[in-house]
Protein backbone atom coordinates (compact mmCIF):
# COMPACT_ATOMS: atom_id res chain seq x y z
CA UNK A 1 0.00 0.00 0.00
CA UNK A 2 0.99 3.39 -0.89
CA UNK A 3 0.05 6.81 0.16
CA UNK A 4 0.89 10.50 -0.98
CA UNK A 5 0.54 13.68 0.74
CA UNK A 6 2.42 16.84 0.93
CA UNK A 7 4.49 15.91 -1.80
CA UNK A 8 5.86 12.71 0.10
CA UNK A 9 4.85 8.93 -0.38
CA UNK A 10 4.63 6.51 2.53
CA UNK A 11 4.77 2.71 1.87
CA UNK A 12 3.27 -0.04 3.87
CA UNK A 13 2.46 -3.53 4.55
CA UNK A 14 -0.32 -2.43 6.37
CA UNK A 15 -2.39 1.61 7.10
CA UNK A 16 -0.75 1.70 10.60
CA UNK A 17 2.37 1.25 9.35
CA UNK A 18 2.00 4.26 6.88
CA UNK A 19 0.23 6.23 9.98
CA UNK A 20 3.33 5.30 11.82
CA UNK A 21 5.78 6.32 9.48
CA UNK A 22 3.70 9.51 9.30
CA UNK A 23 4.07 9.78 12.91
CA UNK A 24 7.49 9.69 12.96
CA UNK A 25 7.58 12.28 10.22
CA UNK A 26 5.54 14.69 12.26
CA UNK A 27 7.47 14.18 15.46
CA UNK A 28 10.72 15.64 13.71
CA UNK A 29 11.54 19.06 15.69
CA UNK A 30 7.93 19.02 17.51
CA UNK A 31 6.87 16.77 21.01
CA UNK A 32 5.81 13.62 19.78
CA UNK A 33 1.94 12.26 20.18
CA UNK A 34 1.73 9.07 22.50
CA UNK A 35 0.39 6.73 20.41
CA UNK A 36 -0.84 6.05 16.76
CA UNK A 37 -4.36 6.89 17.97
CA UNK A 38 -3.32 10.26 19.69
CA UNK A 39 -1.34 11.03 16.12
CA UNK A 40 -4.59 10.33 14.49
CA UNK A 41 -7.14 12.06 16.79
CA UNK A 42 -4.85 15.23 15.71
CA UNK A 43 -4.54 14.70 12.29
CA UNK A 44 -7.97 14.39 11.81
CA UNK A 45 -8.31 17.58 13.38
CA UNK A 46 -6.82 19.05 10.90
CA UNK A 47 -8.75 18.12 8.41
CA UNK A 48 -11.75 19.99 9.85
CA UNK A 49 -11.80 22.95 6.97
CA UNK A 50 -11.89 20.01 4.49
CA UNK A 51 -14.41 17.61 5.71
CA UNK A 52 -17.45 17.52 6.80
CA UNK A 53 -17.70 16.85 11.11
CA UNK A 54 -18.91 13.79 10.62
CA UNK A 55 -16.57 12.03 8.84
CA UNK A 56 -13.67 13.12 11.38
CA UNK A 57 -14.79 11.47 14.74
CA UNK A 58 -11.99 8.99 16.12
CA UNK A 59 -14.11 6.30 17.57
CA UNK A 60 -12.29 4.68 20.93
CA UNK A 61 -14.32 0.82 19.53
CA UNK A 62 -12.16 1.01 16.72
CA UNK A 63 -8.48 -0.67 16.20
CA UNK A 64 -5.87 1.27 14.98
CA UNK A 65 -5.50 -0.71 11.79
CA UNK A 66 -9.10 0.31 10.74
CA UNK A 67 -8.98 3.97 12.38
CA UNK A 68 -5.76 4.71 10.31
CA UNK A 69 -7.09 3.05 6.90
CA UNK A 70 -10.25 5.07 7.57
CA UNK A 71 -7.76 8.55 7.79
CA UNK A 72 -6.05 7.33 4.15
CA UNK A 73 -9.44 6.68 2.85
CA UNK A 74 -11.12 10.00 4.15
CA UNK A 75 -7.41 11.65 2.95
CA UNK A 76 -8.07 9.98 -0.60
CA UNK A 77 -11.80 10.63 -1.04
CA UNK A 78 -11.30 14.58 -0.15
CA UNK A 79 -8.51 14.87 -2.20
CA UNK A 80 -5.92 15.85 0.44
CA UNK A 81 -3.79 12.71 -0.12
CA UNK A 82 -3.67 9.76 -2.65
CA UNK A 83 -4.24 6.15 -2.07
CA UNK A 84 -2.76 3.72 -3.84
CA UNK A 85 -2.29 -0.40 -3.61
CA UNK A 86 -5.17 -0.28 -1.10
CA UNK A 87 -7.93 -3.40 -1.10
CA UNK A 88 -10.80 -1.15 -1.64
CA UNK A 89 -13.10 -3.74 -0.25
CA UNK A 90 -11.35 -4.34 2.75
CA UNK A 91 -13.27 -1.55 4.40
CA UNK A 92 -14.94 -2.57 7.00
CA UNK A 93 -15.86 -1.23 10.76
CA UNK A 94 -14.85 -3.39 13.54
CA UNK A 95 -16.86 -1.98 16.54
Amino acid sequence: MRFRIDGREYAGASALEIVSEMRRDAARGVPACSSPREFLRRAHAELCDRVPARELDVSDRLDEETLALGYLYLCDEYGVGELADAPRGAWTHTA
